[in-house]
């Protein structure tokens, strides 16, 4: 089964040449979708000239300053017209991806695509229809932001009392789709609320859902993480939202 990997990218210069090394070096059969959320960083011409030389019949380019190929016949690059946030973007990425399963990845350095065979083996196996991969079932991870852990552990635990699943980690980017699953939702949140709105969504349908260990390096400010307290008041209001009014 092809595999359509969706990156949203807002201002990761700094890492999203080896976000894409990473995920071209996995094995699996897969297409990937980068959809630049208009950064203001240079990621964005960055992105455009990777664009304009795949456009011109390259099939790879030096980068990191030289040091390594990336391979460019697979990538697809979606540019927004305007800062939407990443529900917005994913929303634009799951419309053209073309892939039997969907598997989203951040364009930073938290997740490591080393995880998409333990990710992808129980749709592979015909046991999952949706799969998380969880930060919090024992999987290696950077000691960070003890509160972070607090706050996302509070918001899994409201969301699993809206859904009755028994969910560790709802926040989490890796989360992998047959693409039936996403045919059938209707996703409207432009920013972090896409983790509850698709969580309260697929809790409504008869999905199979698995989660699986994943490992987690997290970063700090001064790394890039942009994620605040403020996303928290609104996935709280989320979680009601999607639950009880759809």
């Amino acid at each position: 089964m092809k595999v359509s990997v969706v990156i949203p990218v807002y201002n990761e210069r700094a890492f999203i040449e080896e976000v894409l090394l990473r995920v071209q070096a996995t094995s699996v059969d897969k297409e990937i979708l980068v959809i630049d959320d208009k950064s203001s960083d240079g990621t964005r011409a960055l992105l455009e000239d990777m664009d304009k030389a795949q456009s011109e019949g390259k099939r790879d380019i030096l980068v990191q300053n030289g040091k390594a190929r990336l391979s460019l016949g697979n990538i697809r690059f979606l540019f927004q017209p305007q800062n939407g946030g990443k529900g917005a973007a994913l929303r634009r990425g799951f419309e053209a991806a073309s892939g039997d399963i969907v598997l989203v990845q951040d364009a930073d350095l938290e997740y490591d695509p080393k995880d998409y065979p333990t990710l992808l083996e129980p749709i592979f196996d015909g046991r999952a229809d949706v799969v998380y991969g969880s930060r919090f079932l024992g999987g290696p991870q950077r000691v960070h932001f003890f509160w972070h852990y607090v706050g996302n552990k509070f918001l899994t635990l409201l969301s699993d009392i809206f859904t009755n699943l028994k969910l560790t980690d709802m926040e989490t980017c890796y989360k992998v789709f047959r693409r039936e699953v996403l045919q059938n939702i209707k996703l409207v949140s432009d920013r972090f609320g896409f983790e509850p709105e698709i969580t309260a969504k697929i809790s409504k349908g008869n999905w199979r859902i698995y989660e699986v260990s994943i490992s987690y390096a997290g970063r700090s400010y001064a790394e890039g993480k942009k994620i605040t307290w403020k996303d928290g008041i609104s996935t709280l209001w989320c979680i009601i939202r999607f639950n009880l009014f759809g």
